[in-house]
């Protein structure tokens, strides 16, 4: 395992520790777990299963989306009751 020296507020730190108390867990694993959700929220895996995973749900079409062909086209969309202003002047 690579080692990285990492500075942390003085408050911060404290508050981590009664985390990783409250969790009888240790900081390492609190640092762990932080990076791997930080890493997912980013789309970046760690490991070869989760990013394929990752991409095959990516590639899916997503069910009940239809494609707009106003907004294909980069039209805006005019809603229900600008139109009708619009046709009253």
């Amino acid at each position: 395992m690579a080692k990285k020296l990492i500075a942390f507020h003085p408050e911060d730190l404290r508050a981590l520790q009664e985390l990783a108390e409250d969790k009888a867990s240790t900081l390492q694993e609190l640092m762990d777990e932080a990076v791997r959700d930080l890493l997912k929220k980013h789309g970046k895996f760690t490991d070869l299963r989760a990013a394929l995973m990752h991409s095959r749900d990516d590639d899916a079409p997503k069910p009940g989306k239809k494609d707009d062909p106003a907004q294909a086209k980069g039209k805006p969309r005019v809603a229900a009751s600008d139109r009708r202003r619009r046709s009253r002047r």
